[in-house]
């Protein structure tokens, strides 16, 4: 009974009701006759797409810079590296690592300048960030129209200009981490390769900050004036942290798309930031810190629930309301989750 009471004092009452909450619904998909199997598929599935752009957001809370709303701005990075790679005709493995260097090194360059900004605006990061994500995807908006991309599979039309709405992966590298050493077990398939990667993703993230600059961030984030009296460069560790947390949303991006086989353009980068956000929130974290820990809980709840509920309760109904139950209930989390925590972070 004690163990049971500090489990749940540790994990908190909130995470504890939604674990419970998640369990119930693949104890009942059975009976709604929804394939276990094929959900449980799912939620990995959604785990391993989702992974690292919610593990982006670790740097900058570290560092004290408070939640990355700012997302999008890494997110089009990532976009800018795949249709670019797409552009150059560059297929298969090579086609995404390719995509991923292009991405990295636009998302650095990206990363910097929102670092030097938000060292401007100290107090005031996460109202700033959420600023430059929208008005980055509104400039993009734009900019999807007159860059001078001319690959059939891309702009709109033949012989047209501008980039479509929605892109296929399709002969590129869609499923291409999804199906590396994938189990396949009857109707059930482990994502072998996206765990692999968000694996390797962590332990950077994990290294990183047992590094000398990686502690150095974390007292930062902890106490600057400390920090700053200590020697420690603050601007410049909330910078790092800001171009990695920046890098990490390309990459994770990315992740995303080849598990999900197409790339969307516009105004679809405005949709990842607060997800994300609601995850690592879920998960345990604040604005003052955050771990790999919180980042595996919060986004296996998150996307556990929202994997789940649409097909159960459609199951239960009768009725085909798939998107609505989904809409209600990932807004639903993002709002419990952005008002259960402080959205201000001292620095």
């Amino acid at each position: 009974m004690n163990r049971l009471r500090q489990f749940i004092n540790k994990a908190g009452w909130p995470r504890v009701i939604i674990g419970f909450f998640l369990l119930s619904l693949f104890v009942a998909a059975p009976f709604a006759q929804v394939s276990l199997a094929a959900s449980i598929k799912d939620t990995l599935v959604r785990f391993g797409m989702n992974g690292v752009l919610v593990l982006s957001m670790v740097p900058m809370v570290q560092s004290g810079c408070g939640l990355n709303f700012g997302l999008p701005l890494g997110v089009i990075a990532g976009l800018l590296g795949a249709v670019t790679t797409m552009e150059m005709g560059i297929t298969g493995i090579m086609g995404f690592i390719t995509a991923v260097i292009l991405s990295c090194a636009i998302a650095a360059v990206l990363g910097w300048g929102y670092g030097k900004m938000l060292n401007r605006v100290k107090g005031e990061e996460m109202v700033i960030s959420t600023y430059v994500g929208l008005s980055s995807v509104m400039f993009m908006c734009m900019m999807w129209l007159v860059l001078p991309f001319k690959s059939p599979a891309m702009v709109w039309g033949y012989g047209g200009s501008g980039l479509r709405t929605t892109i296929t992966l399709e002969g590129y590298w869609f499923n291409i981490i999804d199906n590396f050493l994938a189990i396949k077990i009857g109707d059930f398939t482990f994502p072998t390769g996206l765990f692999i990667f968000f694996a390797v993703m962590a332990f950077l993230v994990w290294a990183f900050f047992h590094t000398k600059t990686g502690t150095a961030m974390t007292a930062v984030g902890s106490n600057p004036d400390f920090a700053r009296a200590s020697g420690i460069d603050v601007n410049r560790m909330r910078t790092i942290s800001v171009v990695i947390s920046t890098v990490f949303g390309a990459v994770g991006i990315l992740v995303y798309q080849q598990s999900y086989g197409f790339i969307q353009l516009y105004t679809s980068p405005l949709f990842m930031a607060f997800p994300a956000v609601a995850a690592i929130l879920l998960g345990g974290a604040s604005v003052h810190k955050a771990t790999i820990t919180n980042v595996i809980v919060g986004t296996i709840l998150f996307q556990g629930i929202l994997t789940m509920t649409p097909s159960v309760i459609n199951s239960f109904l009768k009725t085909d309301l798939s998107e609505v139950i989904r809409i209600i209930v990932s807004n639903g989390m993002i709002v419990y989750a952005l008002t259960r925590k402080t959205t201000k972070v001292k620095s």
